[in-house]
């Protein structure tokens, strides 16, 4: 306790200090259940929330498995008041349950009479609420299985539903694994899953949640809807199948804007699901073509908010939702825990890099200078302008090209946010490029040219976030993002962590405008990278000549 590298506050506020020889130790068992909030050079601060406890505990992290952590790496006794508001707070996980009855209705029951009057009481909840049997238990309308642990969650006590799934239409699938299996990770993600039957699992890009997907389909044997966020993804996830599982062409369908397919395995495009028609959903019928048994959220953490509404309706069916990190820049954490399940599974980066699955990955951030003529302009312009010209600065084509030119013979992506900045970098390097707006059919052939070697350099826009699975990429340069966001953070650096044929170390450059809003947004991405157990290295464009 005397030299640990935490320091634990009494306002929930835990102090790493990144140089300590137990850091990245202490780093993962505390990511374990606290969310890391600000990730400077030398001391890191992290949070303890409610819903990081809760996802801990639904993950089967106990209070003591907590506090010990606590106690094991912190450099100072923990704060009283911190160990009886952890124990107190993880102690409110499943002391509500919801049940069936009998006679199949849904039960709102607890043990502790108290919290079940405190929460029937509250006027959102009563109104789901249509009976009272006993002391013990309340009966649930039958369609607010998803609402009721909504407004639980949100007055602070979530429900631990052990209401059980429908079992669907059965459909035998099974894993092919004649040359492959399963590795370690992801048999213990499809076994904790099929034991709770709803939840997310969190592994990092290139970790294979495909593999977890088709393993969690073969173990429930039933017919599945998968939701992918785009239609390169619902084919990849096809093909997947196809090579992984004993499903046939026959067997697989795509439900997406260009093909409207029911099959047994159906896979649909967010974007179909959320489309309207003179004001209706146009698309909600597949959600009910048939007795789903499992429906499958690729990508979670950028589920659209119209989809919780409809997941709020389809709580008896097993749910799995895949992600690379639960961080949602619209603060729906919530939504997810309740409607989509806890966090069931998590495997840190740096461990799956260690096993050797993942690629390991070096982080530049490259600081740009703006000329004095655009430095004018950006101080006269309005506060919504700043961003956009901060990130599109002329200055950064050059630094792309001096970055190319350190790595001669690889594979590159060049990543920005904005379509005019794309077709400057693309004219500029005489390379193809890939937006919204490119026909799927050239995406797929300009990426299946990437992956086979006979094209080394494409830049891409936000489009190649998502599941587009390019293992040689073994360099990226991220000129402009979606201000800051941590979430495309991770999509982007798992473009490189795709284990390569070599043991080659993947390189991250992330381009900012020096003193802009630019070098402000960059520090929350860097915060998400830090609580991964990466780190940056800060360059000056002069660094990257020498």
């Amino acid at each position: 306790m005397a030299d640990g590298p935490l320091i634990v506050q009494s306002d929930r506020t835990v102090l790493l200090e990144v140089a300590h020889a137990d850091a990245e130790t202490a780093r993962h068992e505390l990511a374990v259940f606290a969310e890391l909030e600000r990730a400077p050079e030398h001391i890191h601060t992290y949070r303890i929330t409610r819903l990081g406890l809760w996802n801990a505990r639904a993950a089967g992290h106990t209070a003591d498995d907590m506090l010990a952590t606590l106690e094991r790496w912190t450099r100072f006794p923990v704060p009283p008041s911190v160990s009886t508001d952890l124990r107190e707070t993880v102690d409110r996980y499943g002391r509500l349950t919801i049940e069936r009855g009998d006679d199949g209705e849904l039960l709102l029951k607890s043990s502790d009479r108290a919290v079940l009057r405190e929460v029937s009481r509250n006027k959102r909840i009563q109104n789901l609420l249509i009976g009272h049997p006993d002391p013990d238990t309340h009966v649930v309308d039958a369609w607010a299985r998803g609402q009721i642990k909504q407004e639980l969650l949100k007055i602070g006590w979530p429900a631990e539903d052990l209401a059980g799934y429908t079992p669907g239409t059965p459909h035998e699938i099974s894993l092919d694994q004649s040359d492959w299996h399963l590795r370690p990770y992801q048999q213990q993600a499809v076994d904790t899953f099929s034991h709770d039957g709803s939840g997310v699992v969190v592994l990092p890009c290139g970790a294979g949640k495909t593999l977890v997907g088709a393993g969690a389909m073969a173990a429930t044997g039933t017919t599945t809807l998968i939701l992918v966020t785009n239609t390169v993804s619902a084919r990849q996830w096809r093909d997947e199948l196809l090579a992984r599982t004993s499903l046939t062409e026959d067997e697989i369908g795509e439900y997406s804007g260009q093909i409207k397919e029911i099959k047994p395995v159906t896979i649909a495009t967010y974007q179909i699901l959320t489309s309207k028609r003179k004001g209706e959903y146009a698309h909600l019928d597949v959600l009910d073509a048939l007795d789903w048994g499992l429906i499958v959220y690729d990508e979670v953490h950028l589920l659209p908010a119209p989809v919780f509404k409809l997941t709020a309706d389809l709580q008896a069916r097993r749910r799995l939702g895949l992600t690379a990190t639960l961080v949602r820049e619209d603060g729906r954490e919530g939504d997810v825990f309740s409607l989509i399940g806890p966090k069931r599974f998590d495997a840190p980066w740096k461990e799956i890099e260690a096993q050797g699955y993942i690629s390991p990955a070096a982080c530049y951030e490259v600081r740009v200078d703006l000329p004095a003529s655009e430095r004018l302009e950006y101080a006269a312009a309005p506060d919504d302008a700043r961003y956009r010209l901060a990130a599109t600065a002329p200055a950064k084509i050059d630094a792309v090209r001096e970055i190319i030119a350190r790595h001669p013979g690889e594979q590159i992506l060049v990543i920005g946010q904005y379509l005019d900045q794309l077709d400057e970098l693309s004219d500029a390097l005489d390379a193809p490029q890939i937006t919204g707006s490119t026909p799927v059919d050239d995406r797929e052939r300009l990426f299946q040219e990437f992956r086979e070697g006979s094209l080394s350099l494409l830049v891409v826009s936000k489009v190649a976030n998502f599941s587009v699975d390019l293992p040689e990429a073994s360099v990226a340069i991220q000129v402009s993002g979606s201000f800051g966001s941590r979430q495309e953070e991770a999509q982007r650096l798992g473009r490189l962590l795709r284990p390569k044929q070599s043991d080659h170390t993947a390189s991250f450059y992330t381009l900012i405008a020096r003193d802009t809003v630019d070098q402000d947004f960059a520090q929350n991405r860097q915060r998400f990278l830090a609580e991964q157990g990466y780190s940056y290295t800060i360059l000056d464009t002069h660094d990257l000549a020498a």
